[in-house]
C-alpha cells in the first residue's frame, strides 16, 4: 500500500466507520510508525483525506449545591485536595504538584508552576481551606524531619536545579504539599526520595462522592475547574479576570463557560419567565 491506499483507508474511518478525530489521528500516526519504524519505508504527504469532525462539546459544571454535597462527602486530604480544586481552579496534576514554598497565607494566593503549556500563573488560596491546610502541612512537616532523620535524600527537582543546587531537595520549601504515603528508591541513583500524592488517589474518592451524592452528571476532578470558572461570571467577574485564574492563552477558550452559566443559554433569562 502506498499513500493513496493510506488515505483512502483514513477517510473510511470518518465517513464509514464514524470514528472520532482522536482515534483518526491515532490510526494515521500507527500507521506513520509501521511505515517509518517497523517497514523502513519512506511515504510521501497523504493527500485527500476526509478529516473526522471534532465535536465541540460544553464541559460538565455542578450547581453551588452539588459542589457542596460532593466537598461534604470528602474528608481528610482528600477534602482539602477538592476544595483547592474548586476553590482556585486548579487542574489535578496543578494540584498534585503543589510545593509548600508556593503556598502564600499572607497574601492568599497559590503559585501554579510549570502548568499547561509550562506557564506560571497566580490564583487564590480560599479563606475556609487555610487553617485545615496549615494544620496538613504541620503533620507534613513531621513527616519530612522523620525522613531526615533516616537518610531521606529529598524529593525531585524540575529541570537541572537538582544539579544547580544540591541541597533544594532537602530543604522544606520544597517539599511536596500532599506527599506520597512511601517512600521509594529513585532507579539509577539509587536514593531514597518521597513523591507527591498520585491523582488516582483523589479520582477514586471523587468518583465515590460522585456515587454516594446521587449526582447523574459526568462529574470528575476536572468539573470542580469547570464548575469554578461558571460560578465567578455567574458573580459578575470579568472574564478577564477568570482567564488569568484559569491560566488560558486565549479568551475565547474561557469564554465556553458562558455558554454554560445557570441563567439558560449564553446567559440569558427566557421571556417565558416574565410571563
Amino acid at each position: 500500500m502506498s499513500e493513496v491506499e493510506i488515505a483512502h483507508f483514513l477517510s473510511s474511518l470518518a465517513s464509514d466507520s464514524h470514528v472520532s478525530a482522536s482515534t483518526q489521528n491515532q490510526a494515521l500516526n500507527a500507521l506513520l510508525f509501521l511505515y517509518h519504524e517497523v517497514l523502513a519505508k519512506d511515504i510521501g504527504y497523504i493527500n485527500g483525506v476526509v478529516r473526522a469532525k471534532r465535536p465541540k462539546i460544553l464541559p460538565v459544571v455542578l450547581t453551588r449545591q452539588e459542589v457542596k454535597s460532593l466537598i461534604d462527602l470528602l474528608h481528610g486530604t482528600e477534602w482539602i485536595m477538592a476544595t483547592l480544586l474548586y476553590g482556585g481552579g486548579l487542574r489535578l496534576l496543578e494540584c498534585m504538584r503543589l510545593r509548600v514554598k508556593d503556598i502564600d497565607f499572607s497574601s492568599n494566593q497559590i503559585v501554579v508552576r510549570s502548568g499547561k503549556g509550562s506557564k506560571d500563573r497566580l490564583t487564590m488560596l480560599p479563606t475556609s481551606i487555610k487553617e485545615p491546610l496549615r494544620r496538613h502541612l504541620e503533620w507534613v512537616k513531621k513527616q519530612y524531619q522523620r525522613d531526615l532523620q533516616r537518610g531521606y535524600a529529598g524529593v525531585s527537582l524540575p529541570y537541572a536545579l537538582e544539579r544547580k543546587y544540591p541541597n533544594a531537595a532537602k530543604e522544606w520549601g520544597w517539599q511536596w504539599v500532599f506527599p506520597a504515603s512511601k517512600l521509594y528508591i529513585e532507579r539509577g541513583s539509587g536514593v531514597t526520595k518521597r513523591h507527591h500524592l498520585h491523582e488516582s488517589v483523589l479520582q477514586r474518592a471523587v468518583k465515590e462522592a460522585v456515587r454516594k451524592a446521587g449526582i447523574a452528571k459526568a462529574a470528575s476532578c476536572h468539573t470542580f475547574r469547570h464548575s469554578f470558572a461558571t460560578h465567578l461570571l455567574e458573580d459578575g467577574y470579568d472574564i478577564r479576570t477568570v482567564q488569568e485564574l484559569l491560566g488560558h492563552k486565549e479568551v475565547s477558550t474561557t469564554m465556553i463557560y458562558t455558554h454554560v452559566l445557570n441563567r439558560g443559554g449564553r446567559g440569558v433569562f427566557s421571556p417565558a419567565d416574565r410571563l
